[in-house]
């Protein structure tokens, strides 16, 4: 009697520890705690993998087509792109004009991003405030931004502000759009449960609804990213004498095509550095968000 009261003190831990255990590892959203590198780095070394492979392709295809399968002075070849880079770097002119760009790029993303996050949460939060200017904002939206250079130009100058506002504002109507769109998208059921625990309009606003317009933020400062270069060279194209965007138009006007795509390829490496810092914000931002959401 007493081994069997003995054995039946010592079963439940056994069976209760083996259950917690098999209940650690079908629990979802757990990760095996041994895992092979591959197992770990697998997915983003083959997706990094298959974009430089992509790319080797591209470059390898355009350097053997240019002259064969159609003009090279038309196209240029990848090895002259790299010689104007290269020619570029050593005399200066690469990074004096890559830093000008970059200033303005920079400048005016930060500016048209705060204004834009900024006055679309407030004005999002006051509905009726919000119908009344909609169909203005809209319509502001709507103009083409290389249509304001020769305006900003009048009241500006020529100068580095003129480009950097005209960056700013083609970066605020789509920072201030996605901001406000997340506001009003926030769950009525949540607002509610706010209000029932006896919280005013501050603490809807701060702890619901800021919150909840991240997302829409977060995206509308990832697509404003191109935008950006693409104010500032739209703005260095009509009326400057430095930056990339001068660059491209002195190329083009020598008919130096492989200056223009060395150009549009420095461009591009600028706007992929930006989104990595944007992305790495993101990651940050939404750490709180579930796995499969973030992927």
């Amino acid at each position: 009697m007493s081994a069997m009261t003995e054995s039946h003190k010592t079963d439940p831990p056994e069976t209760g520890s083996a259950a917690t255990g098999a209940d650690s590892d079908t629990r979802p959203g757990t990760v095996a705690l041994q895992r092979t590198w591959w197992e770990r780095n697998g997915r983003t070394t083959s997706v990094w993998a298959a974009r430089l492979l992509l790319i080797t392709g591209i470059v390898a295809v355009w350097q053997l087509a240019a002259g064969t399968v159609f003009d090279p002075s038309f196209t240029s070849r990848p090895s002259d792109i790299w010689g104007r880079l290269v020619d570029w770097n050593a005399d200066g002119t690469l990074w004096m004009h890559s830093w000008i760009t970059l200033q303005e790029i920079v400048y005016g993303y930060a500016l048209g991003s705060a204004g834009g996050a900024v006055l679309g949460f407030a004005l999002a939060t006051l509905p009726t405030v919000y119908r009344v200017l909609d169909p203005f904002v809209m319509a502001l939206y709507s103009i083409p931004k290389v249509a304001l250079a020769p305006l900003f130009i009048v009241w500006f100058g020529i100068e580095m502000d003129m480009k950097i506002l005209l960056a700013a504002v083609t970066v605020f109507f789509l920072v201030f759009l996605n901001t406000a769109a997340g506001v009003r998208e926030v769950d009525r059921g949540l607002i509610d449960a706010v209000r029932l625990m006896g919280g005013g309009r501050r603490d809807i606003a701060l702890k619901v609804m800021l919150p909840a317009s991240m997302t829409g933020m977060l995206t509308g400062l990832k697509v404003a990213i191109p935008y950006a270069l693409i104010g500032a060279v739209i703005g260095e194209l009509v009326a400057s004498n430095r930056g990339l965007g001068y660059l491209i138009s002195n190329s083009a006007a020598t008919f130096d095509t492989a200056g223009v795509f060395a150009t549009l390829v420095v461009l591009s490496v600028i706007a992929a550095i930006l989104n990595f810092l944007v992305g790495l914000v993101d990651h940050r931002v939404s750490r709180w968000k579930p796995a499969e959401a973030q992927a």
